[in-house]
């Protein structure tokens, strides 16, 4: 009978073991798809999935869960710890860039149209709420699959621009609630502040229908120092808001990530993202702040510089997601 050694989150080999512990081990969500392994007396080392004879493993186990399969290599890489090259992340992605340039410009640039046009088109009269629903539901897929050509370009894997829409065969309805559900969950840490900004507006609102009906100017400006009282009064009780929606931000950052590359349901990433993330969640953070000042500078570049350093701190991102998921080392 054959038998097998595998690679742990860890790192640590293991086996050899049969092809029903394999199975087991699937069923039981101890292996994945991704989880590295070679049968015994073999020196290459595969993808789980590149054996078809546990193809079937897979398919029983996502039909039994009624969800996508789960990335089960996270059970045993919880205990991995990683230390987050932030520098290393920007210069792997500035030079992943360099040498891809027409492949990542233009998948970026394949996103931002779609974006922009819905964008426009949203703000026609009554059709236009037709574009603005389409755009919530296609941003995350378009999303999972622009990280989904940055991932296999990271890895040397044949890729092209038009696997940006990779994300709407592959795991459709996942990468539209992984985007939705934590914006929503975030968004939720700003009700304290809606609410204090409405009792502060509170005062002015019977004096609306007397500010210049017919003129929508002059009533705008004279409700607008009260808009500004309001605003800045409410401003402390935003800053605190902001905590715990940064917070929240930053520990589901790969939530998308896992989707389109573990094929991992939405809550199962978020959890993942979370767990993983909150092992170093500052160094995380201090990336996101780099991707941000990197943007400004493009902002500062007459706003031409924004394409180049958008894609770059995506791409960053992903040397980020290798490091954490995969051990991987940036080049």
């Amino acid at each position: 009978m054959a038998s097998y050694i595998i690679i742990g989150g860890d790192q640590k080999e293991y086996g050899p073991i049969t092809a029903d512990d394999v199975r087991q081990w699937i069923a039981e969500g101890r292996l994945g798809a991704q989880s590295m392994m070679k049968a015994e007396g073999e020196a290459e080392w595969r993808p789980l999935s590149a054996f078809p004879e546990f193809a079937n493993a897979f398919t029983s186990r996502a039909e039994a869960a009624g969800t996508l399969p789960a990335f089960a290599g996270f059970a045993d890489g919880a205990e991995r710890d990683y230390d987050l090259d932030i520098g290393g992340c920007v210069s792997g992605g500035w030079n992943l860039l360099k040498n891809n340039f027409g492949l990542l410009f233009g998948s970026f640039g394949i996103y931002l149209l779609i974006e922009i046009a819905f964008g426009v088109f949203g703000k026609i009269p009554f059709i236009g709420i037709l574009f603005s629903i389409a755009n919530f539901f296609i941003t995350g897929p378009l999303i999972g699959g622009l990280y989904y050509v940055y991932l296999k370009a990271i890895r040397n894997e044949e890729t092209g621009v038009g696997e940006v829409f990779a994300g709407f065969k592959k795991a459709f309805v996942q990468l539209f609630l992984g985007y939705i559900v934590p914006a929503l969950l975030g968004g939720l840490c700003m009700v304290p502040f809606l609410i204090f900004f409405f009792i502060k507006l509170l005062p002015v609102i019977p004096q609306l229908p007397h500010t210049s009906p017919n003129d929508p100017a002059a009533a705008l400006a004279a409700i607008m120092p009260v808009l500004k009282a309001g605003f800045f009064t409410s401003l402390p009780v935003l800053l605190i808001c902001m905590i715990p929606m940064i917070y929240l931000q930053i520990s589901w950052i790969f939530t998308i990530p896992l989707i389109i590359d573990k094929q991992l349901g939405f809550w199962a990433a978020m959890k993942t993202s979370w767990k993983m993330v909150n092992k170093h969640w500052w160094q995380v953070f201090g990336l996101v702040v780099v991707m941000g000042l990197l943007n400004i500078v493009g902002v500062l570049a007459c706003c031409v510089g924004l394409i180049v350093t958008i894609p770059l701190g995506f791409v960053a991102l992903m040397y980020a997601y290798e490091t954490i998921f995969s051990g991987s080392q940036i080049p």
